[in-house]
């Protein structure tokens, strides 16, 4: 088995040997044992599944957080002659779903959304086939999303009963024990005997600095852009500010850039990732829907304009650089008051008193509540006794993503390593003092940013710009003052 392994390695992936974690998560599955993979963005968790797909009977069932993240694994497996591979979502016409449950039979690895897998005629096409490995991608989507904003996530358990509870493989990388120990809970394993997977969060290579300003964030940024040479992420929350900054770049800085969010129409997106790839844009400006599993290696640096939620959000995010194993940097812009914004996000992405009652009673419900408010209103209800048992658990949940914000408020406070203190949210120590390490440690920003500027010198191809099909969006986000 291990020389057919080695071989597949080679003939199908063109690697000659594992990253870290990798072929212990393949023995894993293998062995017939459920697994949770917690592996350092970049590494490669795809190959965990990938590979043991040529090895097994069936069909690799893949649950994909995002459209972008499925399409790239898909492209990706097609560009090295996987011919078995589909995509089943919300972009998927009647035609062509009518055509993948004609041919379900057919294919070696299927790639589809929690949502999706709410709808019965999907799921009775997969009961019709053996299911070989039912995959979780992104897996601390579960704990984070599902009991937030994505509560069809917290009914994959349901799934895999229904599907016959096939060998299960959770991919992350960035989960503390209790997340991981979420995730066990959210898919029904068995805790003892879910052989778990874990390797240090850490990314020697990238470096990080905090930026307090008072008053002058933008310029700040736009020094920073000025100063380091791309490719690069800028973080918004806001999709607004996302096209504003990207439209600066493109009209007044002279850097190519694009932006990346929700709004913005499927084929753009794929065109923006491209674009990226080839590196004819310079910088993405993205919210949070960009970049999960998108495998760029040469991403040079990373900006936050607002406070990250969380070391597990900020880690993710950040971890888009350096997959060449080259150094880059990591920016957080703080300006005093921006936890206000994560504060009432916080208020918002969780059911209130109100909802729960009228939920539980079964009355109307205003319209301008969310329908992802009121599935978790009844999941809430679901898993209590009564609605005082439901109103508790919303007031932990609450209580645990206000202690998550705290964190980020201190690492950004601490005049002690930064690299540390993200380490110690996952109770892990640093391994070894770095020449370049943090803005807390000894540091000199500006040679170190000729140096990052020498990795990708040269790089840049010709400047493109996407067009935008949704204009009316990105009109409404330059001139509407409201």
């Amino acid at each position: 088995m291990k020389q057919e392994i080695e071989d597949i390695l080679q003939n199908k992936f063109n690697h000659s040997s594992f990253r870290t974690g990798q072929e212990e998560a393949i023995q894993s599955i293998l062995a017939g044992n459920d697994s949770l993979v917690m592996l350092p963005t970049g590494v490669g968790k795809s190959l965990c599944y990938q590979l043991p797909a040529y090895l097994l009977d069936g069909t690799v069932l893949v649950v994909s957080p995002l459209l972008s993240l499925m399409q790239d694994q898909v492209e990706s497996l097609k560009k090295m002659g996987e011919k078995k591979v589909v995509a089943l979502n919300s972009e998927s016409s009647f035609s062509e779903r009518a055509d993948i449950f004609r041919k379900i039979n057919q294919y070696r690895f299927i790639y589809t959304s929690p949502e999706m897998l709410q709808n019965p005629r999907v799921i009775a096409a997969l009961k019709s086939i053996k299911i070989s490995i039912f995959v979780v991608d992104e897996a601390h989507c579960i704990s984070h999303w599902g009991t937030d904003f994505r509560p069809d996530y917290l009914v994959l358990a349901n799934i895999r009963r229904q599907l016959g509870e096939p060998n299960t493989m959770a991919l992350t990388a960035t989960a503390t024990k209790e997340v991981r120990d979420e995730i066990i809970q959210f898919l029904s394993l068995d805790k003892d005997r879910t052989h778990q997977i874990i390797q240090s969060v850490d990314r020697p290579e990238i470096k990080f600095v905090v930026e307090h300003s008072q008053g002058d964030k933008d310029q700040r940024l736009k020094n920073y852009l000025k100063q380091i040479k791309g490719p690069g992420i800028v973080y918004f929350m806001s999709k607004k500010l996302a096209d504003q900054w990207a439209k600066r770049m493109n009209e007044v800085m002279g850097i190519s850039a694009a932006s990346y969010h929700s709004d913005i129409e499927t084929d753009d997106k794929s065109k923006i990732q491209q674009q990226f790839l080839k590196n004819e844009l310079e910088v993405i400006c993205a919210t949070s829907a960009f970049g999960m599993g998108f495998d760029k290696k040469d991403i040079r640096f990373v900006i936050h304009y607002h406070l990250p939620a969380s070391a597990e959000m900020y880690l993710q995010e950040v971890g888009r650089a350096s997959r060449d194993g080259k150094e880059s940097l990591a920016i957080l812009l703080y300006q005093p008051g921006d936890e206000q914004i994560q504060w009432r996000f916080i208020e918002k992405s969780l059911p209130n008193q109100f909802l729960l009652e009228k939920v539980s009673h079964k009355e109307k419900i205003p319209l301008d509540v969310e329908e992802a408010l009121i599935k978790l209103a009844n999941y809430y209800l679901g898993i209590s006794s009564n609605l005082e048992a439901a109103g508790s658990l919303i007031v932990e949940r609450r209580e645990m993503k206000e202690k998550q914000l705290c964190f980020m408020l201190d690492y950004i406070h601490t005049k002690n390593c930064k690299r540390s203190k993200l380490l110690e949210y996952f109770n892990e120590e640093k391994s070894a003092d770095l020449e370049v390490c943090c803005s807390s440690c000894s540091f000199k920003e500006d040679e170190f940013i000729e140096r990052v500027n020498k990795i990708n010198s040269g790089r840049l191809k010709n400047k493109k710009s996407v067009q935008i099909k949704n204009w009316k969006v990105i009109f409404n986000s330059f001139y509407n003052k409201g």
